[in-house]
């Protein structure tokens, strides 16, 4: 009879073996490998020893569960837990090694090293924390022992283990983060589905009027994402009044990226409403081109001049406001090219004139009173430029991950499909971008924190600058640079100079 150690050393699995649990059986091993290191190092003695091996310690337990990641779907994938709870997350959590950032927050739980959480939340969490780490353990263990006898299967005890492995780190992972942030509820994430849709309607309006190029949309232009929401806004009060701005509901029943706007956006409603299907051309395009403006001088913006040859030939900014003017309360707003279109209707699809309050027109004292409280016409379409970069403005600074998450959702929808990919060699790959010296560099080119002994410099392989780990999460392929597996990208390339491809198919 052989000895357990010699006949676990005759039924292990060769390295070159592509079977997922051999896979596992190695990096199971080299986890167990370097926690015995950290046990036998003395910490205070040799600090830089034990940074090292911590390091490597989160390296090696990210490969652990991506293994077993892919184990799971490979074995269980249609009795796996649910992970629809993931939209509610904010977007800068949905990172690619969120399951090792669950880990480590479960070990440091156990621990009672960790602060963040409420005293009231951390009972519940570490009795979660602990079942989770229990349930690991018993994962590697069982599949440690079937990689040694029958790597190629998974019995039925295998399975059960990762059922309940996967269970058990689904409910971790919602109660953890519910604790540390706010997530979004149902109703709110349904809200901000219809802004996805208005932001499509919009852009495709946007596209058959000529304001955008399909060729800006493809290229990602970084004006994007200031111009779409401020047209988006002008689509959500005039074209769309039922949709997810209408301002016959409270402010309570509209989504949170809004809501805090609600009287600007009755205020801008009202004037629009008095505005000529001229004079709307005029201001939607200025809202396109013009990237800044300042409120205190009601100048022309720079694209106003180039849309005056076209779009109001009459020399409408010029003239004061009068009794005398083109009757604007009754003309409609916008080409009907520009918003009746059946084959794009949603539920609260375009409306015609007379159709909604939103598009009625306006009495001709009420639209006269309006107009008198400017001094030219030049001056009211000027406030109404301010007012409507302001609100979509704010939405960069106050909602920038929901803001980021429906622009991203809305480039996936109207960007042209990626054409096939050429053979390796048929394209000449672009020059790599310059890297910036380590040297030159003692901060993060993002967030400005200074580098330290922990917080290690790493290169963007898309733009060159340095960064450091927190702003450079991400990895993807970058076949333009000769680089066909993924590799290190900031967070600012990653988001909108990439093409917008499924999480799981950059991480692989």
């Amino acid at each position: 009879m052989l000895p357990a150690a010699l006949r676990r050393w005759l039924r292990r699995p060769k390295r070159s073996d592509p079977r997922l649990l051999s896979q596992f059986f190695f990096a199971d091993e080299r986890v167990t490998r370097v926690v015995a290191e950290i046990n036998g190092l003395n910490a205070e003695l040799d600090p830089q020893q034990y940074l090292v091996l911590l390091n490597q310690l989160h390296l090696s337990q990210a490969h652990l569960l991506a293994v077993l990641e892919r184990i799971m779907e490979e074995c269980i994938p249609t009795q796996r837990h649910s992970r629809d709870y993931l939209v509610k997350f904010p977007e800068e959590l949905l990172v690619d090694n969120l399951g090792n950032h669950m880990l480590f927050a479960a070990e440091c739980l156990l621990a009672g090293t960790f602060l963040e959480v409420e005293e009231m939340d951390g009972a519940q969490l570490r009795t979660q924390a602990r079942n989770l780490l229990c349930s690991l353990e018993l994962v590697r263990t069982v599949l440690r022992e079937q990689s040694l006898s029958q790597p190629g299967s998974y019995p039925e005890p295998v399975r059960a283990v990762l059922i309940q492995f996967d269970w058990l780190f689904a409910e971790f992972e919602l109660s953890y983060v519910s604790s540390l942030v706010a997530v979004k509820s149902p109703e709110e994430i349904y809200r901000q589905q219809e802004i996805i849709v208005l932001f499509c309607e919009t852009v495709e309006r946007a596209l058959r009027l000529g304001y955008l190029t399909q060729e800006m949309i493809d290229g990602y232009e970084p004006l994007l994402m200031f111009t779409i929401p401020r047209l988006a806004i002008i689509s959500g009060l005039l074209i769309y009044p039922e949709g997810p701005l209408s301002l016959e509901q409270s402010p309570e029943q509209m989504s949170q990226v809004f809501s805090p706007f609600y009287n600007l956006l009755k205020k801008i409603r009202d004037l629009l409403q008095v505005l000529s299907t001229e004079e709307l051309c005029l201001l939607e395009r200025s809202l396109c081109t013009a990237e800044s403006e300042d409120p205190c001088v009601p100048a022309t913006p720079p694209a106003w001049g180039a849309a005056m040859d076209h779009a109001a030939p009459w020399g409408l900014l010029e003239v004061p406001c009068a009794p005398s003017l083109p009757p604007p309360c009754t003309a409609q707003l916008g080409p009907s090219s520009a918003v009746d279109d059946p084959g794009t209707a949603r539920r609260w699809g375009p409306q015609s004139p007379g159709s909604s309050p939103g598009l009625h027109a306006t009495p001709a004292a009420h639209c006269l009173e309006l107009r008198s409280r400017y001094s030219s016409t030049k001056d009211m379409l000027h406030t109404l430029f301010v007012c409507i970069s302001g609100v979509a403005d704010q939405l960069q600074t106050n909602f920038a991950s929901d803001l980021r998450s429906i622009l991203k959702t809305v480039f996936k929808i109207v960007a042209s499909q990626a054409e096939p990919l050429e053979e390796p060699g048929a394209r000449r790959a672009r020059r790599l971008p310059e890297w910036v010296p380590d040297s030159m560099c003692s901060q993060c080119s993002a967030c400005r924190s200074p580098f330290t002994l922990l917080r290690r410099r790493h290169h963007c392989r898309s733009c060159g600058k340095i960064f450091c780990a927190r702003c450079s999460p991400h990895a993807t392929a970058l076949p333009h640079y000769g680089q066909p597996k993924p590799v290190r990208v900031c967070t600012h390339c990653y988001t909108a100079h990439l093409p917008p491809v499924p999480r799981r198919t950059r991480s692989q």
